[in-house]
């Protein structure tokens, strides 16, 4: 009764914005508790684990020690999660992927323990481990967008489309650009059968283009499809325009069905040039492409990147890794991907990757 009755008193003049003021610190201030305790908690079982290497390598320790150890804790600290014999037995791979504290202090301190297991149980190679530690940390993934992206090869794959951009783009923009782009692209999300009625594209639209932004990768924001550019009186269509938050420039995204050809560059970069006079803006950086091939000669490629005085890179596309025959003829055909695509006209904006 009395809350309600609290709940009626006037308040001040600028209460309102003091109140949510003082919320966000609240907010804050927990966040911060919540991450102290998770970095105090992955330093214990990374010194547990450093402990059990020790032991085991100069007294002998032996599994059913660890089993006893496992018992013990339990006893002890009935509240506490963790300290099965599995999770001691993870605590010993933990140290022993990470010997060094510092790294357990910071990046991999700040994720949260099932994070680190995908880690040490998915990457052997200590570097890329790390690279996907800090990035997990640096875009808040969850496990299972951790789980997917590793799976998906993701930072193997950035950088590595061929580009001309080193020749075309000013430093340091050029190697951003060069680092935003991947090689290949997976497009193996697009599971719509030909059968599918309206209704199930329709909602298939929308989750797909939240998808195909996510495989983009962060800083993406998708602007249109088939966009209109007039030149001398004639129209032209672009596949894909996109908008890159971090390059601060528009990516003019080109779908090729076959294999690259040497006149694919010219008509990107035409585009790019009408981009570049009719819609950028004059903050805006040089505009840049990105042709999507189901193949490529990467000689090729590169006599057609050459000469070119658009910065445009290459990478080629896949729908599908390796499914049997009859599967295979169920999926979508790159036609299907441009119609899919195009489903969606308002603007959205790339998720975390």
């Amino acid at each position: 009764m009395a809350s309600k009755t609290a709940a009626l008193i006037e308040t001040p003049g600028g209460y309102a914005d003091w109140l949510a003021e003082l919320k966000l610190r609240i907010h804050t201030a927990q966040q911060r508790a919540a991450l102290a305790v998770n970095r105090e908690l992955v330093l214990l079982y990374w010194q547990i684990g450093q402990d059990i290497l020790e032991r085991q390598a100069t007294q002998g320790w032996g599994a059913k020690v660890i089993e006893r150890l496992a018992h013990d804790l339990r006893v002890d600290f009935p509240d506490m999660k963790g300290f099965s014999r599995a999770n001691l037995m993870y605590m010993r791979a933990f140290a022993e992927a990470w010997p060094d504290a510092a790294i357990v202090q910071q990046a991999v301190g700040q994720l949260p323990w099932g994070h680190n297991l995908v880690l040490i149980t998915r990457l052997k190679d200590s570097a890329l481990r790390l690279a996907y530690a800090h990035r997990a940390v640096q875009h808040g993934w969850s496990r299972n967008m951790l789980n997917i992206h590793i799976e998906t090869r993701l930072l193997e794959r950035e950088g590595q489309a061929l580009t001309n951009f080193e020749a075309q783009l000013p430093a340091p923009q050029s190697d951003l650009a060069h680092d935003t782009l991947k090689d290949p692209y997976l497009f193996d999300f697009l599971g719509v059968g030909k059968e599918a009625d309206e209704r199930a594209i329709e909602s298939a639209l929308v989750q797909h283009i939240t998808q195909f932004l996510i495989e983009l990768g962060a800083g993406f924001a998708f602007v249109g499809r088939q966009v209109l550019i007039g030149v001398g009186g004639d129209d032209f269509y672009m596949d894909l325009l996109f908008y890159h938050l971090k390059l601060r420039c528009y990516v003019v995204v080109e779908l090729k069905a076959g294999a690259l050809k040497p006149e694919h560059t010219g008509q990107l970069g035409f585009y790019l040039s009408a981009v570049d006079s009719q819609v950028k803006a004059e903050q805006d950086n040089p505009t840049i492409g990105l042709l999507l091939c189901k193949s490529k000669n990467r000689v090729v490629a590169e006599y057609a990147l050459r000469d070119s005085n658009k910065p445009i890179g290459v990478a080629e596309y896949q729908l599908i890794e390796s499914l049997p025959a009859e599967l295979q003829t169920s999926l979508p055909s790159i036609e299907q991907i441009e119609r899919e695509l195009a489903g969606s006209d308002a603007i959205a904006s790339s998720a975390k990757s």
